[in-house]
């Protein structure tokens, strides 16, 4: 029988093709694995990340999330809610105190920094460690040995102990306590900011509040001057010209009162979200006394920035980070120098052989010297010491702020006082006004364009007055703020001195 033999000759380019087959399909095959690997991972069955940048990520069905309203740390206090339809300013500041998320949020970082502080002091402490080995042995018959099965209880307690790091220690807990001071100023800090900002709604929906009433008071006047006109156009005295601008005046005026009323809206939600309560919490507030004369101030500019000096928390928190600062270039060149350490253990090993236990101890004293890594301690102080000429500048820089801060808010209050009682002397003034167009109006020989123009006056001193008083509330309770006067009650202990030679009550 004959064979059939084949013979396949793969000459060095066809080898060559194949190579480069395998190496292809090797490295697609890699690919594979990475991306199977390395794709985004999907959560309770829902993918784990949108599809693209431009599309939403859609939740699992399962998802739940609270949406039952806020929590019970933004509830009213239970002593506040009794009076919550009659909420005075030190209510407010001190719902806001309790519930604004920003005051918690200082006094966690303090507490937390506080906690750090402790545990560097823990670093003068020696180390100890307990541990508790259990090993069961058993080793493998070979030729004329049998097999052995031993277990062994080993107890041991293990004690460390720096003994010198020439500062270190000391310079790490110097760090942590004033990183501790500069987290409590700033928690003070954050009171005052809410404080402020709590006082500002307050006087900002005042303002608002008082607008309304104005306004009201000049869209009644609006009405009465259009009736009156009307009645004087039926009975041949006034032309229509005369009623259509009367009746341009009611509609201004009732666009202004439906302004003011969507102005009050807001400013009332922004009184509650500063509070940290829902924008929509019913509530109304308790009316502030408001003094006849605007009194003036009684200290200079000069002993106010003083004050600042000495009680603004921000400086204080700026000074205690520069002191931080500080303390971590000592701990940055402890590194470079030798520490000597100390480390004992002792244990007990317990065995079949040794039922009863046997002692073992081991006692070392370690002296280490760094020679060189690098240069990497080195370029560490340097770090340090630039981060705290940075630190040092950030205060001087403070400083400043601080000076300008106080300095703009006292001009600012002697701007509002002036403005005060000038829009007092306006309103006057324009009361006056209107009464004379009114008369002349009546009696026939004014015009209703210049009653229209003085009760539009009258109708924008009202506003001013109204402006003036409460910014000058506002600027007041600004210049306690930056010369780090004011208190948790929202109290303002700044000398003043009334102005009796000429002031009147709002109208």
């Amino acid at each position: 029988m004959a064979q059939r033999v084949c013979t396949v000759v793969l000459s060095p380019s066809s080898l060559a093709r194949q190579r480069a087959g395998v190496r292809a399909a090797a490295a697609a095959f890699c690919v594979f694995v990475i991306v199977a690997c390395f794709h985004t991972p999907g959560v309770d069955g829902a993918p784990g990340a949108s599809p693209s940048p431009a599309q939403p990520w859609t939740p699992p069905p399962q998802l739940k999330r609270d949406t039952t309203g806020p929590s019970a740390a933004t509830a009213v206090p239970p002593d506040i809610e009794q009076r919550l339809q009659k909420l005075t300013l030190a209510d407010i500041v001190d719902v806001a105190l309790r519930n604004n998320p920003s005051t918690r949020i200082s006094w966690a970082n303090a507490r937390a920094a506080a906690a750090s502080y402790g545990a560097q002091r823990g670093n003068f402490f020696p180390t100890i460690d307990a541990a508790v080995t259990g090993t069961q042995l058993k080793t493998v018959a070979t030729q004329g040995r049998s097999a052995v099965k031993q277990s062994t209880l080993e107890p041991a307690l293990t004690l460390s102990y720096l003994l010198f790091d020439f500062g270190g220690r000391s310079g790490s807990v110097e760090s942590a306590k004033q990183a501790l001071y500069a987290a409590d100023w700033t928690h003070n800090a954050a009171i005052e900011d809410l404080v402020l900002a709590v006082e500002t709604a307050y006087f900002n929906y005042m303002a608002a509040k008082a607008l309304l009433v104005a306004q009201t008071t000049t869209l009644s006047e609006a009405d009465t001057n259009f009736a009156a006109t009307q009645e004087r156009h039926r009975v041949g005295v006034a032309t229509i010209a005369d009623v259509l601008q009367a009746k341009t005046a009611v509609s201004q005026a009732q666009l202004d009162l439906e302004t003011t009323q969507g102005t009050l809206a807001t400013t009332r939600g922004t009184l509650a979200v500063s509070m940290g309560l829902p924008a929509n919490i019913p509530y109304d507030l308790e009316p502030p006394s408001m003094p006849n004369a605007v009194p003036k101030l009684a200290d200079s500019v000069d002993v106010l920035i003083a004050a600042a000096m000495r009680a603004r928390p921000d400086l204080a928190a700026a000074e205690a980070s520069y002191q931080e600062a500080r303390a971590n270039v000592r701990v940055a060149h402890a590194t470079r120098l030798p520490s000597l350490s100390f480390t004992g253990s002792g244990g007990r090993t317990y065995a079949k052989a040794i039922p009863s236990g046997a002692n073992s101890y081991t006692l070392s004293l370690g002296l280490s010297i760094p020679i060189f890594d690098g240069f990497t301690h080195e370029y560490n102080q340097l770090a340090a010491e630039a981060e705290a000429q940075a630190a040092g500048a950030r205060v001087d820089q403070t400083r400043q702020q601080v000076v300008f801060d106080v300095f703009s808010s006292y001009q600012n209050l002697q701007t509002a006082t002036k403005r005060v009682s000038s829009a007092d002397d306006l309103l006057a003034s324009a009361q006056e006004s209107d009464s004379v167009a009114l008369g002349s109006y009546k009696a026939g020989v004014g015009s209703v364009l210049s009653l229209l123009t003085a009760q539009s006056a009258l109708a924008s001193a009202r506003a001013q007055q109204v402006q003036a008083r409460w910014e000058w509330q506002t600027a007041l309770s600004q210049l306690a703020h930056d010369a780090g006067l004011l208190d948790v009650h929202g109290n303002t202990p700044i000398r003043l001195a009334p102005d009796t030679s000429k002031s009147s009550p709002p109208r």
